[in-house]
Parts: C-alpha cells; structure tokens; sequence
C-alpha cells in the first residue's frame, strides 16, 4: 500500500533506497554524477512511496547535502574520543554534521561490513580497523571517498603512527633508568598497531643488549574491549606481580591499561614509580594529571588532518583522491611514574 504523499520526505526516499540525501538530491536534479544502476534505485523509491516534492523539497534538492560517516571500534577507548574530537573540528570548520557508527569490541571487521551495506554515507572515515584486499573491495563498492586512520590500505589515503618507534623510545627510556627487566601489556587483538608495538618494545631490550623473554609480555583478555580496558591492565599486572618475579618495570600498550595496572600495583604495597616504573601509551589527559609517562601520538591533529583530506576528496570528485600514506612519528612524554630508581 502506498505513503500518503503528502508526508512522505525526501529524507524518507533516502532511507528508503539506501543511499545519501545528496544522491536523491542529484537524481531529482537529472545530475549525470549519479550511476544508472543508483538512480533506478532512487526513482523505485519515489513510486514505491508515492513521493512528489514541494517546494521545500525542491528547494533542499537543489543543495549539496553531505553526510559523514566515522566507523570505529567501541567509543568507551579515550583514544578514540580524542579522535572523535579531531573529526568534530574538521567537520564543523566544514559545516558538516558527523554520523558515528559504533562498531563495539567483538568482531569489528563483520560489523563494518554490516555499516557499508547500509551504504547511506557520502564520505568515510574508518579509524582503527585492519582492512584487507576484500574489506578493501567493499569499502570501494560504496563508491564514497574514504580515509584510514591507525591501519592502511594501498586503495585509500591513510594515517597511521610509527609505533614501532612509539614502543621502542618508551622500553629504551626504562632502560636508560636502569629496568632490566621489563614487563609489556600488550592488546588481545593480532592488529598491525599492536604487532608494531611488541616489535619496538622488542628492539629496544635488542639494542640493549636484554633478552626479550616471551613470557614478558602478557595481553590483555580478547573478550573485554579486545583487551585495552582498565580491568585488562588491572589483571595483566596482578599477573605480572604474581608469576613474573623480579620485574621493576612495564611498559603498557595503552594508557587505559596501564592506568588499571597502576591500580594493582598500588594494591600490592608497591609504589610508582620506586618499585615498578610505567610508562602508558596514547597519551590521554587523565595520564598527564597523575602523572603517568606516556607515548603522545598527537590524535586530534592528525584525526583534523585525514577529515580535512576527506572532505578534500568529497568536495573535488573529478579527481581520483590521493592514495598517500602519511607515517607520524610519535613523542614520549617524560612524567614522574617512569622516573629514575633511586639507589
């Protein structure tokens, strides 16, 4: 049975075929920026609805209508809120208004994939989830500009951190304060960003001369925010304290990790940074306050930076986009929870 079409909306059609306002925007406009396939799509929609636009539907079709979408994992991270932030900047400076999709702490990957069916966006900022050739190919089915942040791909621009050297200044400065033996709390998740992380924690116990013991390096549990949560950090140091004698030093692989692992150092009778050095990484606000040592990965410049580009390729769309992968190199913050033994 057919809409009265008096309260049918071109926001309705939109919904109704799955695409952006700005597609139904283009098909009623007769634009040629649209593909056969697309606007056969579209104009099913509007019988489907019975649609006819008024006046203030032809008068909002005859504007350019953006919406941005921003796919990442679960939004508690403070990492990503510091990304979110960035994006808002950029967006706002743009007028543009952000639509987020929170792909939770499970199967990331399935979920973005469930997202792009959906396919109603008109640009695309995915940040922090590893794509390969067939993700790849349906990222580029949505037929949308779009913009890695944390992992890349050869098929779009990216934005990531040099983590290897991230990790590798943060385990050479406990060992510069005399650590031998040092602890790492590392992610469930087998992620680039994460790999690239042990790998840098590894070459700076290398060029020290210190064995990189295996056992060292404890993760986090996979079934609770792919083990970058407080509770993670909290029991990966309960563990390092209980089965792993003779550690005066860890390095976490995030801030919220390690902020947990402070908590259960602090339990134990031990004290920061005289019995057990720390050094977190991302660099997030509550860490500068109490003082934690920390990887400063500049997220909200870079999370500017990528939107900017984005709505570069959104607004240009006779160019191909630049497939550009920019590598930032990350800071260490020096603060009083990694600072030198006392003798």
């Amino acid at each position: 049975m057919q809409r009265d079409r008096s309260k049918v909306t071109i926001y309705d059609v939109a919904r109704h075929a799955g695409v952006a306002i700005s597609t139904v925007s283009r098909v009623l406009n007769e634009s040629s920026d649209v593909s056969d396939r697309t606007r056969s799509i579209v104009k099913q929609a509007i019988d489907d609805l019975n649609y006819t636009p008024d006046r203030t539907a032809r008068t909002l079709a005859q504007q350019e209508f953006h919406s941005v979408a921003v796919a990442l994992p679960s939004f508690t991270a403070p990492f990503h809120n510091e990304v979110l932030k960035g994006i808002r900047t950029a967006l706002k400076e743009g007028g543009l208004d952000l639509l987020i999709s929170d792909l939770g702490s499970g199967n990331i990957t399935q979920r973005l994939r469930q997202f792009l069916k959906r396919g109603a966006v008109d640009a695309l900022l995915i940040c922090g989830v590893p794509i390969d050739d067939t993700l790849a190919a349906e990222i580029a089915s949505i037929q949308a500009p779009a913009v890695l942040i944390g992992e890349v791909h050869p098929f779009f621009r990216g934005y990531r951190w040099n983590d290897v050297a991230g990790a590798r200044d943060a385990v050479t400065h406990l060992v510069q304060q005399g650590h031998e033996r040092i602890a790492m709390i590392r992610a469930s998740t087998d992620s680039r960003v994460q790999n690239d992380r042990v790998e840098g924690y590894r070459q700076a116990l290398a060029d020290a001369g210190l064995v990189a013991n295996p056992d060292l390096i404890v993760p986090g549990r996979i079934d609770k925010h792919a083990g970058f949560s407080e509770e993670d950090g909290y029991d990966a140091m309960q563990q390092i304290l209980s089965d792993l004698p003779g550690v005066t030093a860890v390095f976490a692989s995030s801030d919220v990790q390690a902020l947990g692992a402070w908590s259960a150092i602090v339990e134990s009778g031990l004290r920061v940074p005289d019995d057990m050095a720390l050094v977190g990484y991302d660099d997030i606000k509550t860490s500068r306050y109490l003082g934690l040592s920390s990887v400063d990965q500049s997220m909200q410049k870079i999370a500017r930076e990528a939107t900017s580009h984005l709505l570069d390729e959104l607004y240009n769309r006779s160019g191909s986009g630049s497939r550009d992968i920019t590598t930032v190199s990350p800071r260490l913050n020096v603060r009083r929870s990694s600072q030198k033994r006392r003798s």
